[in-house]
């Protein structure tokens, strides 16, 4: 999972803990906020049920009706209202269930009685029971039933309600978090880019040099002792070390391309007599064909290095006996550099790609090792040196890399 997902999952899970822990004190809150609503709807109802018997306790004793069905007219939504005698036995309605006059006779004895119960058709219920006293100094028990499933419903409504906010709000937060996660992350994602592409281009600016210093160690070990040749190996060795401690030292620091007289001809042999160890290892012959002098402005460790990938990939992808071959010639403004092999080719449909970072065709891959940065480092010092490279190809019959600078006065 890539840095700014797992942020972005870090994000909302942080929310959603956050969210969570507001809503469940949010639901408790509100929870018992209903039940004292309702407990304090409960209370009303049972004062209006005692007044009314005040009220038709008075008529019946004036005369104009019975007392039994003075409670007719009082009518309260969802709300049963039942009233007692201080014997627990039901005066209106004229039947009560058990457990309704059960908490009756409490409240007859104690003055009052509340109960949740839960009903034969599986109803929770609120219940308040409360004991007074008539006009006559009479008891009776005033007694209110509350279905609680007008509240369960009130409390469902509000979770369905608050999940709903709850999911959109996480939706956003998702959303927005993956956007400023990746505003925040990209200046991190592009260092980490940076970085991995500058260590691989160092790997492989050091992959060259120092196997061309092994093979021509190799090869002096095997060879007799000669004066003359083992001066130039000597001074071959002694470049690619250098060459070597030029790149150490840039991985401190960023280099300024440098803008020097450089002379095309001169990096080639350098090029040249730094492969060629390589070449006579392989068994591959290096041909030096039109040699024009060539002035360009350049880096020369640069240009150098651009010419060494070419020939290093020509000499690699060509088989043992076959020809590398390198001109250098200036015309119409341009130095141009061109290298041809005898080597496996490029399939087109590979072509297009081989300047791409750590792209390697599938015969490249079977033939030679590598990382697939060389072309992709020569493209960046061509395009530094405003030069062109081009690379026409055959599979089976070779390559032909041109390199084209723009000549100075």
């Amino acid at each position: 999972m890539s840095l700014r997902l797992r942020l972005t999952a870090w994000y909302t899970a942080a929310f959603l803990s956050i969210l969570g822990a507001l809503g469940a004190g949010l639901f408790v809150a509100i929870r018992r906020q209903m039940s004292r609503e309702l407990d304090a709807s409960v209370r009303t109802a049972t004062a209006a049920l005692i007044q009314a018997a005040h009220i038709r306790e008075m008529e019946q004793a004036r005369g104009r009706g019975l007392f039994a069905d003075a409670l007719d007219e009082l009518h309260i939504p969802d709300r049963s209202l039942y009233l007692f005698d201080a014997g627990g036995r039901p005066i209106k309605p004229a039947q009560a269930d058990d457990w309704i006059a059960e908490a009756a006779r409490e409240a007859a004895r104690t003055g009052r009685a509340d109960r949740d119960l839960e009903t034969p058709d599986d109803h929770i219920v609120r219940l308040h029971a409360e004991r007074f006293l008539g006009e006559g100094g009479t008891a009776y028990v005033a007694t209110v039933v509350a279905n609680r499933l007008e509240l369960e419903d009130q409390y469902a409504a509000l979770i369905r309600a608050f999940a709903a906010a709850a999911f959109v709000a996480l939706l956003l937060v998702a959303v927005a978090g993956y956007f400023l996660v990746r505003q925040a992350t990209a200046p991190v994602e592009r260092s980490i880019a940076q970085m991995r592409r500058f260590m691989a281009d160092a790997a492989h600016e050091l992959r060259t040099p120092v196997t061309l210093l092994r093979t021509r160690a190799e090869l002096a070990a095997g060879q007799d002792r000669d004066p003359t040749r083992d001066a130039r190996t000597f001074r071959t060795i002694e470049g690619e070390a250098a060459r070597v401690g030029e790149i150490v030292g840039e991985l401190l620091g960023e280099r300024p391309v440098a803008r020097d007289q450089v002379y095309l001809d001169d990096a080639v042999a350098g090029a040249v007599e730094a492969a060629r160890a390589l070449a006579e290892q392989k068994g591959v012959a290096v041909e030096v064909g039109k040699f024009e002098e060539t002035p360009i402005a350049g880096d020369t460790a640069l240009v150098r290095q651009l010419l060494l990938i070419v020939l290093d990939n020509a000499i690699k992808f060509t088989p043992a006996a076959g020809r590398v071959r390198l001109d250098v010639s200036a015309e119409d403004g341009r130095g141009e550099v061109l290298v041809s092999d005898t080597g496996i080719g490029i399939r087109p449909d590979e072509l297009p790609h081989v300047f791409e970072r750590f792209y390697r065709g599938a015969d490249a891959a079977h033939h030679a090792e590598g990382a697939g940065l060389g072309l992709a480092i020569a493209r960046w010092i061509a395009d530094e040196h405003g030069a062109s490279i081009s690379i026409v190809s055959q599979p089976g019959a070779g390559t032909r890399v041109a390199v084209r600078f723009p000549l100075t006065p």
